[in-house]
């Protein structure tokens, strides 16, 4: 392999006709300099640089190999030059997990406080369930994912870090109960769910905490999809604060009797090297307001 001290020596030398001037250059001896360059002689099997009277020239092997080693150094320049940002923590990437509702109403916001204060990071989102998020970060596919918790793995750690309270949404003009819904109040009421993961599973124990069943007439996929039906008057939901906080004027809403909450949190892995791109994005997440 060549060596890059070498190469720098060699060009060093032409550069300055001088390997006393090259040497004072880098800091080095002469005799160190002149020890570069002849290993480089030694590495190709030619003889790079002649004496013209008191001046070092190159050979005209040296000639053809001049180009090639300004091409190297130079390239090796811009390589350092470019992790510049990454040594000092400007740049970088961080991939993120995360439930739909809380990609809508949760992360835009820590997202925009990250890159204001990281305009070269880059951010990457994808929208799955707990176990597919869970999954995904121990195979280091993400480096941090927002779930609705409860969540398990051999190899990560969890952080509770909001509380997002569950309320009962019906179409605008309809009227709550005082002290907000209990069970019984959804009885004869079209009920509309969203279908499977940690939420629904929330919502279910709710109601046999009541000893009664969710029996929702329709079950879909999104959170964004129920609330569009319900504002359309055909039915009535749970769902999370979260998703309805900007939408009040769409909506009865109400928290419910007894309260239910969902906890989300922040899930990485035990080895997670925590870069500057990720702490900023943990410490928005942690106050999304902000």
């Amino acid at each position: 392999m060549l060596n890059l001290d070498q190469l720098s020596a060699f060009v060093s030398v032409v550069d300055l006709g001088s390997f006393t001037a090259a040497a004072e250059r880098a800091g080095l001896t002469q005799p160190a300099v002149s020890l570069q360059v002849k290993l480089l002689e030694q590495r190709m099997g030619v003889r790079l640089i002649e004496r013209v009277g008191r001046r070092a020239q190159p050979s005209a092997a040296g000639v053809e190999l001049l180009a090639h080693a300004r091409r190297i150094l130079g390239e090796c320049a811009a390589a350092e030059e470019a992790m510049a940002p990454f040594r000092q923590g400007a740049v970088g990437r961080v991939r993120i997990g995360s439930g739909g509702t809380a990609s809508i109403h949760l992360l835009p916001g820590a997202i925009a406080a990250a890159k204001k204060r990281m305009p070269g990071l880059e951010i990457v989102v994808r929208v799955g369930n707990t176990d597919e998020m869970v999954r995904d970060l121990e195979t280091n596919a993400l480096d941090i994912a927002v779930v609705t918790l409860p969540a398990s793995g051999r190899s990560i750690e969890i952080e509770p870090f909001y509380a997002d309270e569950l309320v009962a949404v019906g179409p605008k003009a309809s009227a709550m109960p005082e002290g907000g819904p209990t069970a019984d109040f959804f009885k004869d009421r079209t009920m509309m769910l969203y279908e499977g993961g940690n939420t629904r599973r929330t919502i279910d124990a709710w109601f046999e905490a009541a000893g009664t069943r969710s029996a929702p007439a329709m079950e879909f996929g999104s959170v964004e999809a129920i609330k569009e039906l319900v504002a359309a008057g055909l039915g009535w939901s749970v769902l999370p604060g979260l998703a309805v906080r900007r939408d009040r004027g769409r909506f009865a809403i109400s928290p419910l009797q007894p309260p239910l909450v969902r906890q989300l949190g922040l899930v990485i892995r035990r080895d997670k090297h925590l870069t500057r791109g990720l702490r900023e994005v943990m410490k928005c997440l942690r106050a999304p307001e902000a």
